[in-house]
C-alpha cells in the first residue's frame, strides 16, 4: 500500500512539475541557480579537458584511480578466475586515450526529492554536457557503491562521462548519504527510495536543460548503472514504467535504452553467499547492507546484534565519516571471511532478527517486483564477479523470462574488470547504434 502510495505522490509530483511555465524563474545560464524550488538549481560548473585521457579524480567501483589501476590476477575464494583476451589494462588504455581533445562541462546542483522517511530532502548530483552543443541524448546514470565522499558524482569525474566525448548528456545523482547530504548515513541498496532519487534528478533537470538551450536532440532517455547503479537503474526502470501508466504521454519519461551491468539484484542471495560460503569477496558490503537494511528500513534491530564488536565500533570512523574509499575500508577491515565479521546470531540465519532482516533484504531486491520490464534491456554479468555473486544474473534471468534483455554473461574476471569491459560495451553499442541510423538514413 505505501508502496502504490509513494507510486501515485510520485505521478502527482510530475503532474505538477509539467504544468510549470518557462519564465524568469528558470536558469538562462550556466552560473545562475533557478529561483523554483522544485527545479535544479546550479551551485558550481567548470570545464574538464580530456586530451590528456581522465583526471585523475576519476575512480573504479574498489574506490582506486582509474590512473592507479593494475591487472594484476587475484584468485577466487573458490578457485581460480579466468580472463579474456581483453584484458582489463587494455580496456583502462583505451578510456584513457578516449576525449580526442574534446571538453566536457560540469554541472554540480542540487534538486529537492524524498528520504527514507518521505520527508522532503535537498540532495545533489552532477550534470555532464559536451561543451558548445546540444546533447544527442541524455543518460541517467545510478552511479556504483562509493566510500568516500570525494568519489560522490557532484566531487569527482564520473568513469562513465567519457560517454560525453560521444555527444551524450549525463546525469548523475549523488544518492542520499553523499554529496551535500554527506553527514547522513546512505541507506545502502534501498531500492524504492533510491530509484525515487534518481528519477527525482532527471525530472528537475529536464526542464532546466530546457531553459538553458541544452535541450537534447532526442526526447528518450538512456538509463545506466553498473553493480550498486546495475540494480538501482533497474529499480528506476520499474519506478518510470509504472508511473507513466498514471500520465497522458506528454508527461512520461520515455525510456530508449537500458544498460545494467553487474547489479545486486538479489539483496538476500547475495547476503546469503557471504554466510553460507563464509567467504565476504568484498567485505565492506556486509557492514553497508546491514546498516542500509537496518537504518533505511527503520528495523527494531541494533548493529551490535549483528557485526561483532570491533567492527560496530569502527562503522562512524570508517564508513559514515565518508573519508576512505571502499579499498581503503577493505584494507582496514583486513579479513574476507564472514564469521570474523557477523555474530554468530547473525550466522545463524534462523533467529528472529534474521527473518526480518531478510524479508527488508527480500522487498529491496528488484527481482522481487511484481513487474516485467517493458524497455530494452542490456544486461552484463561476470561470472567469476568476486563482489557481486553471479547467482544475481542467473536469477534476474529467471525472473525476467520474455522480457527484451540482451544478456552478456562470460568469464570477464573481477568485478572491476568487468566494469571495465561494461562501459566499454555501452561505448561499443552506442556507436553501433549510430551507424546502423545512419545506414538506415
Amino acid at each position: 500500500m505505501r508502496r502504490l502510495y509513494n507510486i501515485l505522490l510520485t505521478a502527482f509530483s510530475i503532474l505538477l512539475l509539467g504544468s510549470c511555465q518557462m519564465g524568469d524563474t528558470y536558469v538562462v545560464d550556466f552560473d545562475q541557480p533557478t529561483g523554483d524550488s522544485t527545479m535544479f538549481r546550479v551551485i558550481s560548473q567548470r570545464e574538464t579537458d580530456l586530451s590528456n585521457g581522465l583526471p585523475s579524480n576519476c575512480y573504479l567501483p574498489d574506490g582506486t584511480p582509474v590512473n592507479q589501476y593494475t591487472d594484476e590476477q587475484e584468485p577466487m575464494a573458490d578457485g581460480p578466475r579466468r580472463t579474456n583476451s581483453v584484458t582489463g589494462t587494455a580496456i583502462v588504455q583505451s578510456l584513457l586515450d578516449w576525449g580526442n581533445n574534446n571538453n566536457v562541462v560540469e554541472i554540480v546542483g542540487t534538486y529537492h526529492s524524498w528520504d527514507t522517511e518521505y520527508d522532503d530532502i535537498v540532495l545533489s548530483g552532477k550534470v555532464m554536457l559536451p561543451k558548445g552543443k546540444r546533447p544527442k541524448r541524455m543518460i541517467l546514470v545510478s552511479h556504483y557503491t562509493v566510500g568516500s565522499n570525494a568519489e560522490a558524482p557532484s566531487n569527482c569525474f564520473s568513469l562513465e562521462g567519457i560517454l560525453v566525448e560521444m555527444g551524450y548528456g549525463l546525469v548523475i545523482p549523488d544518492y542520499q548519504g553523499y554529496g551535500v547530504t554527506s553527514n547522513e548515513i546512505h541507506p545502502y541498496l534501498v531500492m524504492e527510495t533510491t530509484a525515487i532519487q534518481v528519477v527525482d534528478m532527471w525530472r528537475a533537470v529536464k526542464p532546466w536543460l530546457k531553459a538553458v538551450g541544452m535541450e537534447p536532440e532526442e526526447e528518450a532517455i538512456d538509463l545506466m548503472g553498473y553493480s550498486q547503479g546495475g540494480a538501482t537503474t533497474m529499480a528506476v526502470l520499474r519506478l518510470i514504467e509504472q508511473t507513466n501508466d498514471y500520465l497522458p504521454d506528454s508527461l512520461q519519461t520515455k525510456i530508449h535504452r537500458v544498460f545494467a551491468g553487474g547489479g545486486p539484484y538479489d539483496v538476500k542471495a547475495t547476503y546469503e553467499r557471504f554466510v553460507n560460503t563464509d567467504v565476504a569477496g568484498y567485505p565492506v558490503a556486509v557492514p553497508l547492507v546491514l546498516q542500509g537494511m537496518i537504518k533505511g528500513n527503520n528495523l527494531q534491530i541494533d548493529l551490535e546484534d549483528m557485526m561483532q564488536p570491533w567492527l560496530c565500533e569502527k562503522m562512524d570512523e570508517w564508513i559514515n565519516s565518508k573519508s576512505y574509499t571502499t579499498a581503503q575500508i577493505n584494507g582496514f577491515i583486513n579479513t574476507k571471511v564472514t564469521h570474523e565479521l557477523l555474530t554468530e546470531q547473525a550466522m545463524a540465519q534462523t533467529s528472529d532478527k534474521v527473518a526480518e532482516l531478510y524479508k527488508a533484504m527480500t522487498e529491496n531486491s528488484v527481482i522481487s517486483y511484481d513487474w516485467n520490464p517493458k524497455a530494452a534491456v542490456y544486461m552484463m554479468h561476470s561470472i567469476d564477479d568476486e563482489t557481486v555473486p553471479y547467482t544475481n544474473a542467473v536469477n534476474a534471468k529467471n525472473k525476467w523470462q520474455g522480457a527484451n534483455i540482451e544478456y552478456n554473461f562470460g568469464h570477464y574476471g573481477t568485478h572491476v574488470k568487468c566494469c571495465l569491459r561494461f562501459i566499454y560495451s555501452v561505448k561499443t553499442l552506442l556507436q553501433r547504434e549510430e551507424k546502423e541510423r545512419k545506414n538506415y538514413e
